[in-house]
This record gives C-alpha cells, structure tokens and sequence, in this order.
C-alpha cells in the first residue's frame, strides 16, 4: 500500500513539474519574440531565474524525500 502511495506522490509531482516547466519556458519565450513587448528582453532572464530555480529545487527535494523515506520504511520490519 505504501509504495502505490509513493508511486502515485511521484507521478503527481512529476506531472506538475513539467507543466510547471513548460508554462513557464512558454511564457520566456513569448516574452522574447513578442516584437511590441515593453520590457525588454535582458529584464526577461533577472525576473524569471529565481522562480525557475525554486519551483525546480522544492520538486526535486520533494522526490528525493518522497524516495528516501520510502527507501527507508521497506528495511525495518514493523
């Protein structure tokens, strides 16, 4: 039951981080080929790095967390 569990905790936060990740290149790349944009194309990188970054890592730690505790639980007996 536990490992369905944990499967199923993978699947779902994988499936966000990639719609996360794709919204957010979608939204890069419309801001720097819209030709009457107002903020310029160097201000595009500076605002969105950060976001990137911390959506990218949390996910991360969530699986690796989600995989170690499950690691960790099929070891010890109860």
């Amino acid at each position: 039951m536990k490992a369905r569990l944990t499967f199923w905790v993978t699947l779902l936060v994988s499936i966000t981080l990639c719609i996360i990740l794709l919204s957010m290149v979608g939204a890069l790349l419309s801001g720097l080929f819209m030709p009457n944009s107002v903020i310029d194309n160097k201000d595009i990188f500076p605002i969105l790095a950060p976001a990137f970054s911390t959506i990218v890592g949390g996910f991360i730690g969530l699986l690796a967390g989600v995989k170690l505790s499950h690691d960790d639980s099929e070891d010890k007996p109860c």
